[in-house]
């Protein structure tokens, strides 16, 4: 019996996981075997003017240091013998390296407030019905257009014969084997890619003064990219694995996980640090319609990830962090979970998605803030503050359902939630109530199976992601929640209608 040994290397944007998976017959196991936590780091420096400003990077050395830590685990408990690498990100973010191999700089977070206004600047380029109709990706903040449109309009000195962009999955790719490359899961994500070609837009790069020369190549999810460098390998105690595209966006590993039995009846959310909630199509779609709503057209494994992108639990987390600075010690997401249960139902209620919420100095005061501005009472303890969050997601959820199901035609009856958000047993009802229809929930670690799967593809374990179903089935549990307070939670949607707009 052939036995195949796969190593994820799971980034998220508040931590990063490595796990060991096995190929063995028709069977197929995973194993966590190393995680640490990461944040974007705030400085606080002058600009060219003197000006003192919040400057945000990612620790990228932090990062691939703990990712050879992951390899050096998988070689010490797992096996010596290694037979394929891949690695899934955020979507975001990236940086420019140049010809002799050096990084040019540090690398920005997301988050960063350069960002603040350039989206308008980007339209002020490009129209943005055009953008829309050759990408399907709706402005946000933190699309890779406006990252690269900043860096050609800030550091254009930076831009030397010979350097290329790595976008942040190919930064780790690059430095475990030199691989410039980056797939179409991650690339379609950018704001930068045609949807339909799967091709870099030269059209709109030129819009935005971005040289052709300095993107990537964009290649298939399972494509092989190289091999773990010999130095490396040696360093590790392992043979050179090979290193293959997974659907390095987060989100398209997840949704590649989702135990769906029929697309067009499925809403799938990956609940993490964002709620990317959406469903699989065979082609984008890019009518009038869609752009007013808001949902982008992601590349996904052999289809199309019609979603939007929404806050998650990122509110909670930085709810966590300001009591954390308060308390001097981080609470215990049991004890967030009793909290919220303790608290009133429906209190208060915000918009996840409010900008206010996106990156402010205390969550908490902004929280507060927002109920005053709509003549809500400010939630009174940490417990109707955190039940907020809760309640207002799965409202959230609703509305977008509704949103992608009338863009699309597809009645959505039943939605599947995966990535680590599946283990909050109280949003998972709160969301089955919410939209009214039955939640499966699983596999928690969805991000990292889809990674496995499509390496697995690129393997030739498995001809395709439909032979992947039943090995996820046999593997992950997968529990059901069904809706339940129909009259109240129909009353609270109308009231969220009415707070959010």
């Amino acid at each position: 019996m052939t036995t195949k040994r796969l190593f994820a290397a799971d980034l998220g944007a508040s931590g990063g996981k490595c796990f060991a998976g096995v190929f063995e017959g028709k069977q197929f196991t995973l194993k966590e075997i190393h995680r640490f936590a990461h944040e974007g780091v705030s400085f606080y420096l002058p600009d060219r003017t003197g000006a003192v400003r919040e400057r945000m990077y990612w620790d990228d050395i932090f990062i691939y240091r703990n990712i050879v830590e992951g390899l050096r685990t998988f070689r010490r408990d797992v096996c010596d013998k290694l037979d394929s690498i891949g690695i899934d990100t955020w979507g975001a973010d990236g940086h420019f390296v140049s010809g002799d191999g050096e990084m040019l700089g540090k690398i920005h977070c997301y988050r960063d407030h350069r960002l603040d206004n350039m989206v308008q600047e980007v339209k002020k380029k490009v129209d943005a019905r055009r953008m829309y109709e050759i990408t399907g990706v709706h402005f946000q903040p933190f699309n890779v257009s406006n990252q690269m449109h900043w860096f050609v309009k800030n550091r254009a000195e930076l831009l030397l014969p010979g350097c290329m962009f790595l976008p942040i999955p190919t930064v780790f790719y690059y430095y475990l084997g030199g691989v410039k490359q980056v797939d179409s899961s991650w690339a379609s994500v950018t704001q930068l890619m045609n949807a339909k070609k799967k091709k870099w837009s030269s059209e709109i790069l030129r819009k935005l003064d971005i040289p052709l020369t300095v993107m990537p190549e964009i290649v298939e999810p399972g494509a092989v990219l190289g091999e773990l460098s010999e130095e490396l390998a040696a360093a590790t105690g392992l043979n050179r694995a090979l290193l293959i595209a997974a659907a390095s966006h987060d989100t398209a590993s997840a949704f590649a996980a989702a135990p769906v039995a029929n697309t067009d009846e499925a809403l799938i959310i990956s609940s993490g640090t964002w709620s990317l909630v959406g469903k699989l199509i065979p082609e984008p779609i890019t009518t009038e319609a869609a752009q007013a709503a808001g949902i982008s057209n992601e590349g996904g494994v052999g289809n199309i990830r019609l979603l939007k992108n929404c806050m998650g639990t990122w509110l909670v987390q930085e709810l966590r962090r300001v009591w954390r600075n308060v308390d001097g010690r981080e609470m215990e997401w049991g004890e967030i979970t009793e909290l919220a249960a303790s608290a009133r139902p429906f209190g208060s209620l915000i918009d996840p998605d409010n900008t206010g919420f996106y990156n402010p100095s205390n969550m908490e005061t902004a929280i507060a803030e927002f109920c005053r501005k709509t003549d809500q009472a400010v939630p009174a303890g940490r417990g109707a503050c955190l039940r907020a969050v809760y309640e207002s997601l799965a409202l959230k959820y609703r509305v977008v359902n509704e949103q992608i199901s009338a863009v699309c035609g597809q009645t959505s009856k039943v939605v599947h939630i995966v990535g680590g958000g599946c283990k909050n047993e109280m949003l998972n009802q709160f969301t089955a109530n919410a939209i009214g229809i039955p939640v499966l929930a699983g596999p928690e670690e969805a991000t990292a199976v889809g990674n496995m799967m499509v390496q697995a593809q690129g393997l030739g374990i498995i001809p395709s992601l439909l032979d992947a179903l039943p090995l996820i089935k046999q593997a992950f549990p997968i529990k059901q929640y069904n809706p339940a307070d129909g009259k109240t939670w129909e009353k609270a949607y109308s009231r969220f209608h009415t707070i959010v707009g």
